[in-house]
Formats: structure tokens, sequence, C-alpha cells
């Protein structure tokens, strides 16, 4: 999809992505904090702040990595902000809650970005402004990696494998001994996403289910402006 290294265009997908993982991490904190856990805001995590919330290898490495690879998806992550679930008021319910606030922002997000470029798109004058037509491009393209980054973030967490988000949700749904059987792979969590990721299996389970949240969130329109750009 990207065909050389574009410096330009890398600083507005890491900007996207350090916003977008920032905007998941506060997220887990702050309903963590409404619901009786006031650990990550001791922390100081409950913030907007990126480099609070930085993981050189998942905010940094890994996006060039990938970029440098060609990879059609640019994604990464960001330090978990801490939690004490035995603080939770509800322990089962509410580690659901807090795992999948997470993803939930990150949807609202796109959503939002995605509203944002489909009103920008019929705004047909200011593209042939131009004094205007530049930055309204420029503008369009932050919008469009937003929500094509917060979409990659949500169902990349929604892979029920730990420490991912998903693997949360579904061991307070699995009974007391399956959920101990999911919690024993943690430790070979990182390695098998990692071997997912180089397979290429990641890669299609993400256009699965990203493709159709691109087309409802920027429109049929706005999703062929996107990839116009990306394929330049």
């Amino acid at each position: 999809m990207f065909q050389g290294f574009d410096l330009n265009r890398f600083v507005i997908q890491i900007a996207a992505l350090l916003f977008a993982v920032t905007i998941h991490e506060v997220a887990h904190g702050w309903v963590a904090c409404r619901l009786g856990d006031p650990t990550a805001k001791r922390a100081g995590r409950l913030t907007l702040n990126p480099i609070k919330h930085l993981d050189p290898m998942g905010s940094i490495l890994l996006p060039l990595m990938l970029s440098f690879m060609k990879s059609p998806f640019i994604f990464g992550y960001a330090k978990p902000v801490p939690v004490n679930f035995r603080n939770l008021q509800n322990y089962r319910r509410d580690t659901i809650l807090v795992a999948s606030a997470g993803v939930t922002a990150n949807l609202v997000c796109a959503l939002l970005c995605g509203m944002t470029s489909q009103i920008l798109l019929a705004l047909r004058f200011l593209w042939v402004n131009p004094l205007l037509a530049g930055i309204v491009s420029d503008f369009f393209l932050i919008l469009g990696y937003s929500v094509f980054i917060n979409a990659i973030l949500a169902v990349f967490n929604l892979i029920p494998i730990p420490p991912l988000d998903g693997s949360h949700v579904l061991s307070m749904l699995l009974p007391p001994r399956h959920a101990r059987q999911l919690a024993r792979i943690e430790r070979f969590g990182m390695l098998i996403l990692i071997f997912l990721l180089f397979t290429g299996v990641i890669n299609s389970i993400l256009w699965f289910f990203v493709n159709p949240l691109l087309r409802t969130f920027l429109g049929k329109d706005g999703l062929l402006v996107f990839f116009r750009y990306l394929m330049q």
C-alpha cells in the first residue's frame, strides 16, 4: 500500500497513533476510577499527554518497523494503565467494563473523525479553492488516518489473546477453570501475537473486520478518496 517511505505521512500516522493509544489507555483508567479503583489517577495516567503513555517498543519501534515493512496496517500500543481489579465494586461486571473501555473509546473517536471527514468531503467548494485545497486535503488525510488507526486498534484489542483486552473480557465470561487456562498463556501472548503478525494472520483478521468499519465511518466516497491518497 505504501510505495516507499514518506516521512511526512509517517509523522501524520504516528501523531494519529499516539492520540489513539492515549485515548485508549485513559479510557481504561477513567472507567476504573469511576468504578472504584483510583490507581491510574494516583499514577498520573489520567492525562491526554501522550508522553505519559509512551512505550518505546509499542509506540515508536513497532509502527516504524511496520512502515518500513510496507504493512497495510500501522498500529502499536502504549504502556497499560495500572488497574487494581480488586478495588472494583463488582469484579466480573466491572472488569468487562474496564477492559472494553479502550475499544469503545477508539470506536467513538473513529466515528467522530469519520463524521467530520464526511462533512468536509461534502463541502466541495473548499476543495476547489486554490488557497485552501492543500490544507483541506491534509486535514482530510489526518481524519482518515485517525479513523483507520482507531478502527485497527479497536479490532486488534478485541483479539482474545492475553494480554489484549479481548482476553480479559473473555476470561470473565468463561467458567473459572477455562479462565485459568486462558490466563496461563499470557506469558506467551506477545510471542503468539508476533508470530501471527509476521505470518499475516493478524492482517487477515484485521482487514476482515476493519474494512466494514471504514466503509461505515468514512462512507463510500470518503473511503475512495482516502485510499487514493494512500496509493500516491
